[in-house]
């Protein structure tokens, strides 16, 4: 069992834009005919659907003694204390405080994050900020799974 598990997941409206995408290659394929433009609406619709699921897909996870964030993994030893970061503070670490060593996972739609230190003198990254749904629950998990 582990304590934490979220997966990025792209907002409904992209999911939408990306149906929209696929109808304007059908039109822009109608010129040429009906399979074509059910190829454009297909093929549209497709292309479009995996760039919105991958940019929707990283997880992050709390396993044994590691926090695994998209491709990063990080032991918990190397970390410090989560911060929770509301809407207002998350922009700001995200933009004019933010440290460009530092290891961020973020995405626009999520606008609340965790950021935590790192404390280990041999890593030049300072500290790792997290867009998640629910950085209490992210905060709580790192914690306990450091306590026990």
């Amino acid at each position: 069992m582990q304590p934490y598990e979220e997966r990025l997941t792209a907002p409904r409206s992209w999911w939408f834009i990306a149906v929209l995408i696929g109808v304007a290659m059908a039109l822009v394929l109608l010129p040429f005919g009906t399979l074509p433009l059910l190829g454009g609406l297909i093929g549209g619709t497709a292309v479009a659907c995996v760039v919105v699921s991958s940019y929707g897909s990283p997880r992050i996870r709390v396993v044994a003694d590691s926090l695994v964030a998209g491709e990063a993994k990080i032991p918990l030893a190397a970390l410090g204390t989560p911060e929770v970061l509301d809407a207002e503070e998350a922009r700001a670490w995200r933009s004019y405080k933010a440290d460009t060593r530092a290891f961020m996972l973020l995405r626009s739609y999520i606008p609340t994050a965790l950021r935590v230190e790192i404390t280990d003198p041999k890593d030049p990254t300072p500290y790792v900020y997290l867009s998640t749904r629910s950085p209490e629950r992210l905060a709580a998990a790192l914690t306990a799974v450091r306590a026990s």
